[in-house]
């Protein structure tokens, strides 16, 4: 196993699509449920233990073998909103090229043919973890670190926020970021034996409504 690859992984230079992304942050600034650097840490701390948790479970999944199709389907049933069901797949779309691209596989061609376009984003990161030599740790670690530094580095851009302070925000998360890749990578053991219904389904309505709202903007910075 190298753990060079997961940095790789996680490299926000990582040509994966996340940078037209804000995880919802675009919207709450408007909204102005984030206007600095405590909203925001308050915001991204929401954000990992609901879609962070059962985004980092779907990607432990993946990493051990489980079947990738099953976990889509898992994941559309735990995305009510069609405007972030749509932005999963696009960025699964940009990250299978990557992956391809970097780690060749035959478990990503096999999913690439069977969702020409696109996966659940945190299904294909699990497989490319996979396809990297990495395990479900290292996907639900990978996992949890996008969930809130999407929304960080969207703030900086939308807030002029000093990227210091986003980064503080980051640090003192840090410690949750642990707790909830952990419980992501036991869940995803437990799907070895209970199916797919053992993964979590902690729900974030303000996230999903916000979602669709956002989606008819007519002018936005970020594609969600």
């Amino acid at each position: 196993m190298s753990r060079a690859a997961l940095l790789v992984l996680a490299d926000g230079r990582f040509p994966a699509g996340g940078h037209a992304h804000s995880g919802g942050a675009e919207a709450a600034v408007k909204a102005g449920r984030i206007t600095g650097a405590a909203s925001l840490e308050d915001f991204c701390r929401g954000r990992l233990h609901t879609a962070g948790l059962v985004s980092a479970s779907l990607a432990a999944a993946a990493a051990i073998g489980v079947d990738p199709v099953a976990l889509d389907v898992a994941a559309d049933a735990r995305t009510p909103s069609p405007a972030l069901r749509v932005a999963a797949r696009r960025l699964g779309r940009q990250l299978m090229r990557a992956a391809r691209a970097t780690w060749p596989s035959v478990e990503l061609d096999a999913l690439a043919r069977e969702f020409p376009k696109g996966a659940h984003q945190p299904v294909v990161l699990g497989l490319a973890a996979r396809a990297a030599g990495l395990g479900a740790e290292d996907a639900a670690y990978c996992s949890v670190y996008e969930a809130v530094s999407g929304p960080a580095t969207a703030s900086v851009r939308l807030l002029s926020l000093d990227p210091f302070d986003a980064t503080g925000a980051l640090a003192r998360l840090a410690p949750e970021l642990d707790l909830v890749a952990h419980a992501a990578a036991d869940a995803a053991r437990r799907v070895l034996d209970g199916g797919v219904g053992a993964l979590p389904a902690a729900s974030a309505p303000l996230l999903e409504i916000s979602a669709e709202v956002h989606a008819g903007w007519h002018v936005r910075l970020f594609a969600s």
